[in-house]
């Protein structure tokens, strides 16, 4: 499980790294929460979520992708267990990467197929489609919520060993837990920006009504909450906003009495009495 969630490092942080990646293989699950203990200063960047069960490091792709199926999840007002049996669907098929290859003609984060009337291959690369069609297909699936996680993923991908989805399912717990909002500002991402990059509210606020649906907006450079939106949607933007600030050039995220930075995102979201409750503030 998270196979991939290592960082890369040179010298003796990946020495480092290496032993303890190999020591949570040893410990299983709960090697994790040791994994997460390694020092964050060595890691250049990358993203963790952090719950009670443990902790998971995820690179900033990863995260971005995380949290845009979660945005897809509140959009069309699925179930907490639909978002459970998509991580760990995803985390199986591509490690939450967007992947431009994989088995035949299979790409993207659930390694949809062209050939199979999933889409185009361009669709199936933008993650908001291919999450939407997951979610499209998850949902004709019979009592799809009861079912084991591993049981209701394969109804959907039909992959040659479906029980392989079952080992996923306490990381897409953990996942969950942070991306849906429902512990606030527990994912964090760190990272240095390589070059100054101008923001772009518009193409941000478009992508946020892609995702999280028409009630969200943005007003340059606030993201409004919905009237009576709860504490976990708020947290849910704010950390889909967070993990694509790279992309879209801004330099900090502002929150419900929280404040993030990338150059302090090691530190997580950072108390701030100004943040408001009711919008996402952007810098």
């Amino acid at each position: 499980m998270g196979k991939r969630y290592g960082l890369v490092m040179g010298g003796r942080g990946l020495a480092i790294v290496v032993t303890v990646v190999v020591l949570a293989g040893a410990l299983g699950f709960g090697g994790y929460r040791l994994f997460s203990e390694v020092d964050k200063a060595l890691m250049g960047e990358g993203c963790t979520a952090t719950a009670a069960a443990g902790d998971i490091q995820l690179e900033v792709e990863q995260a971005a992708n995380a949290a845009t199926i979660a945005g897809v999840a509140h959009r069309e007002k699925l179930p907490r267990r639909a978002l459970v049996i998509a991580y760990a669907t995803a985390e199986q098929e591509s490690h939450i990467e967007n992947l431009a290859y994989g088995d035949r003609d299979s790409v993207g984060i659930f390694q949809q197929r062209p050939s199979q009337g999933w889409g185009t291959p361009e669709q199936l690369q933008d993650p908001v489609y291919s999450t939407t069609k997951f979610f499209d297909a998850l949902v004709k699936v019979d009592d799809y919520a009861e079912r084991e996680v591993h049981d209701a993923a394969q109804l959907v991908q039909r992959s040659f060993d479906g029980s392989l989805y079952a080992q996923h399912e306490g990381m897409a717990e953990i996942l969950t837990t942070g991306f849906a909002g429902e512990s606030p500002a527990a994912i964090t991402c760190w990272y240095r920006q390589k070059e100054e990059v101008s923001p772009r509210p518009e193409d941000s606020a478009a992508e946020l009504r892609r995702t999280f649906g028409r009630r969200f907006a943005q007003d340059g450079q606030a993201i409004r909450l919905p009237a009576k939106a709860s504490a976990a949607t708020g947290w849910s933007v704010a950390t889909w906003a967070m993990t694509h600030a790279r992309t879209y050039g801004f330099s900090e995220v502002r929150f419900d009495g929280r404040r993030w930075s990338p150059e302090e995102g090691q530190e997580g979201w950072l108390k701030d009495a100004a943040a408001p409750a009711d919008r996402v503030l952007l810098g």
